[in-house]
């Protein structure tokens, strides 16, 4: 069968084929390269990887998985807040040590003890394992010498404790504040009554705070981490029946975020074994010299090839290696996999005709066909990768970065190594060999009854005859009498419509529902001691959030009477905000003026007002490390207010936007920070990133569908359908509960890339051949691609459904996006559209309505073939 040739024609608005011709004509000069010469494009990306591979020798050194540096914004405010801190109020940890006033989270364990049976922890048996606890947790080997210190002692792990020891009996104090001691983070579940009198508590936390400063910052972490190892053997010695105990460190995040690679690694094994069955499965014949076996198994290492020669390539760049990146090879082998379907279908395709082409033109023809369609879905891909690399948060830009070159080189070696592996089993055919032992095969010489088994594996078909014609896959004729008929009566269009209203009604109502950040113990294993802790925290402790520094960032005249109401005033419109209790607030000004109004002290002049700041540091010495000041003036200082009601995501963004919108509306230079706003900080940047990203790779996806797809119309369903599968995932993936953050922000830009698999070529399937009607036109376009849709939706999936399986919430979010983004474009291009479609008739058709069918096929990107159906 000759090359079919393309419609003649230059660009105009209906036919814009200005790309796609010299595209062609360069894939065809390729192809017969390729045949020509198979044995280098097959040796040197074994070279290649075997090259680039070595890479990953510098993995360990790249691995990049802290928390703070790889999941908020580089440019976070909150990081340069914290910097002016340390450089303003410098910590000492061995003598003064304040939890509050800590810049950073401190190093710590931390352990909450909740009562059993529903009691209180203030009851005597409770308060007794309570002590005996604290008792075995400062007995630990190592403790007494690197504990965080007030004075000559260790920092209480409770004030409670303290409060208690003098033989005072609970009932005897009040809560949150007693006798000035703040009980709001040390005591959960908490009932009280007149007066705010305590009568019981459901949890108690304790925490042990280290010092982080000077040489004792090493051993501390060693102790901590020999915490984590031994605290189960403490809790089973002691055996504790009133009180049930979960703990936490200040590293456990960290450590339990990096062990989430290891747990994944298991699936790899399976995830290739699916995906190489797939293949086999997919491209199966009962011919011992036709079968596609070995082309499907070599698909499988073309992407795993891929997947080394980029990650070796990046590593060797020095481009971290963020745990979000372990997700790409599942992806990657799914892309693979159908880039591999695709060149399988060209090739058989290229065999059928009257007569038989030879190798340089069969390859040729392969080449024009398969190449464009897997240039266009590769280039909207990688495209859609690379601006996602123009992001705030560093494990995206990572992950972006692997993944994108990790397509390239899937791209590439699908052309030369899959190539050349097509050239070489022709060869085998050609010789009539069998696929597995490569010995020539004997065809039937007589007329003696064998069976299909014996025929298929010692003969060359189930027959016993030379197969060389095909029938059409099953399939395919499947979408042509009952798929594609069924979605063009007009009851079915009708409920169709009906359907969509409903998919769009509630996909832009979960949008309105997205949850914004990730929550920090997602990070950790499911199974992980973290994961008590944090439900814990949550039930009985989320009354009072964290104690946020309030900072005066200049020098200003504190003994200007009129600046001093002005601070005041601010302090005030702070304490307004609903998430802040203005009754535990902590301000050394207001104690410094009352002070002076008591001894009857000028505050209204600077020497006075500097001079006497001693008097006050006598008397409440923890606000000396509130104020920077130098021999003449104050440079900086700082309040504290207490947050109150911060329970979710939600309530932190709020929190955050109206702390720092009151500070920016005072006259005095203020700034608002707590080690938490690290965090927080994500909130102010996820969604203009996440919208940035789309929108722009959304408008690439566009031009690139103008370039090569030769019609205007179809870029219009491919915008379309970019649209709605987007909206489509970021309202389900709502109901499915992942927030809004950086893994899933990845996922997002992903989305984009496979939307235009699924939508462009059946739009141009549908106007570019000659069928009369609307409906008829519809049909073949189901007819020609019905199954390779479903077939590449398959392929995607199975390559990244063993991720459902994982304890691990990023590697679950990836599934469960993954999904989500196939399911969508594939309803849509196998439902929605050609439905769509039907309501607009004529308008868009391709203007060379004299082409012949054959000539058309060629123009899209995929082809019934009965052996192996392909991607989108």
């Amino acid at each position: 069968m000759e090359t079919p040739q393309r419609p003649a024609g230059g660009c105009s608005c209906r036919n814009t084929n200005c790309v796609e011709g010299p595209l062609t004509r360069l894939f065809q000069g390729l192809g017969r390269l390729v045949a020509a010469c198979p044995w280098p494009f097959l040796l040197v990306p074994l070279l290649l990887s075997a090259g680039l591979g070595s890479g990953f020798l510098r993995l360990r050194q790249l691995q990049a998985n802290d928390i703070e540096e790889q999941f908020t914004p580089t440019q976070g405010p909150a990081k340069a807040e914290r910097d002016f801190v340390r450089r303003h109020f410098p910590t000492n940890d061995s003598a003064r040590f304040s939890a509050p006033r800590l810049p950073t989270e401190g190093a710590y364990a931390a352990l909450i003890a909740v009562a059993t049976a529903g009691g209180s922890v203030l009851s005597d048996a409770a308060l007794g394992e309570v002590r005996r606890l604290d008792a075995a947790v400062r007995a630990l080997d190592g403790y007494e010498e690197l504990c965080a210190r007030r004075g000559a002692a260790c920092a209480a792990a409770n004030p409670l404790l303290p409060l208690l020891g003098g033989g005072a009996a609970a009932s005897s104090l009040s809560f949150p504040l007693s006798n000035g001691t703040f009980l709001g983070a040390a005591l959960g579940g908490v009932r009280t009554g007149g007066g705010g009198r305590l009568l019981a508590a459901r949890a108690v936390r304790l925490v042990y705070h280290l010092r982080e400063d000077g040489p004792a910052a090493a051993p501390g972490r060693r102790w901590l981490q020999g915490f984590v190892r031994l605290f189960p053997d403490v809790l089973r010695a002691y055996n504790f029946t009133a009180i049930e105990v979960t703990y936490f460190t200040s590293l456990s995040r960290q450590e339990e975020f990096e062990g989430n690679s290891k747990s994944v690694i298991p699936l790899f094994s399976i995830t290739y074994f699916l995906t190489i069955t797939f293949s086999i499965v997919s491209c199966l014949r009962l011919s011992c010299i036709r079968n596609n076996i070995w082309l499907a198994s070599c698909g499988v290492v073309s992407a795993g090839l891929a997947v080394l020669s980029s990650f070796g390539l990046m590593l060797y760049c020095g481009v971290p290696f963020v745990i979000t990146v372990a997700n790409a090879p599942f992806l990657i082998l799914g892309v693979g996999v159908d880039d591999m379907f695709i060149m399988i279908a060209c090739w058989e395709k290229s065999a059928r005709g009257k007569r038989k082409l030879d190798t340089k033109a069969r390859m040729a023809e392969t080449y024009a066909e398969a190449a464009v369609s897997v240039t266009i879905t590769t280039l909207t891909d990688v495209l859609a990768f690379f601006i996602g690399t123009w992001t705030a948060f560093p494990s995206v830009r990572s992950f972006c970065l692997y993944t994108g070159t990790a397509f390239i080189f899937c791209y590439i070696y699908t052309m030369t190594f899959f190539g050349a592996i097509l050239v070489l089993n022709h060869k085998r055919e050609g010789k009539n060999r069998h696929w597995l032992t490569c010995m020539p095969v004997k065809t039937a010489e007589d007329n003696t009854v064998k069976s299909c088994l014996y025929n298929a594996c010692c003969i060359g078909s189930c027959s016993g005859q030379s197969s060389e014609s095909d029938n059409e896959h099953p399939m395919n004729k499947f979408f042509e009498r009952y798929y594609g008929p069924f979605f063009t009566n007009k009851w079915v269009k009708l409920v169709v419509v009906l359907l969509y209203g409903a998919y769009l009604a509630g996909s832009i109502y979960g949008c309105t529902q997205v949850r914004e950040g990730i929550d920090l113990r997602n990070l950790a294993h499911d199974d992980s001691y973290v994961v008590p802790y944090y439900d814990d925290d949550d039930k009985y402790f989320s009354e009072y959030g964290p104690r946020v520094m309030v900072v005066i960032t200049e020098s200003v005249e504190y003994w200007n009477k009129s600046v001093r109401m002005a601070i005041q005033n601010c302090m005030q419109s702070l304490e307004g905000i609903s998430y802040i209790d203005k009754n535990l607030s902590e301000s050394w000004l207001t104690v410094y003026t009352k002070l002076a109004e008591s001894a009857s002290m000028d505050l209204n002049n600077k020497d006075r007002f500097i001079n006497n700041l001693l008097i006050l540091f006598r008397y409440f010495p923890d606000f000396e490390w509130d104020i920077n000041k130098t021999q003449d003036k104050i440079e900086a200082s700082r309040f504290f207010i207490q947050t109150v009601n911060v329970t979710s995501a939600v309530d932190e963004k709020n929190l955050l936007n109206q702390l720092r919108d009151t500070a920016k509306q005072c006259n005095i230079p203020l700034m608002v920070y707590h080690p938490a706003f690290i965090y927080y900080d994500q909130y102010l940047v996820i969604v203009q990133n996440t919208i940035q990203n789309v929108l722009t790779a959304a408008g690439a996806m566009l031009v690139v569908s103008l370039l090569l797809i030769p019609n205007p119309f179809c870029c219009l369903w491919v915008t379309f359908a970019i649209a709605s599968v987007i909206v489509g995932v970021a309202g389900f993936m709502t109901f499915w509960r992942v927030n809004l953050d950086s893994i899933s922000m990845i996922n997002l830009v992903i989305c984009i890339g496979f939307s235009v698999d699924f939508s462009a070529h059946i739009s141009y399937a549908f106007v570019s051949n000659e069928k009369p009607s609307a409906n008829e036109r519809a049909v073949e376009a189901l007819h020609l691609l019905g199954y390779p849709v479903l077939q590449g939706a398959v392929s995607t999936i199975l390559g990244v459904v063993v991720l459902a399986a994982a304890k691990t919430y990023i590697f679950r979010t990836f599934f469960k996006i993954m999904f989500l983004v196939i399911l969508f474009g594939a309803v849509h291009g196998l439902v929605f559209i050609p439905v769509f479609l039907t309501f607009f008739g004529n308008f868009g058709r391709s203007p060379h309505n004299t082409v012949s069918e054959d000539v058309l096929k060629p123009q899209t990107r995929f082809r019934e073939d009965e052996d192996c159906p392909q991607r989108t």
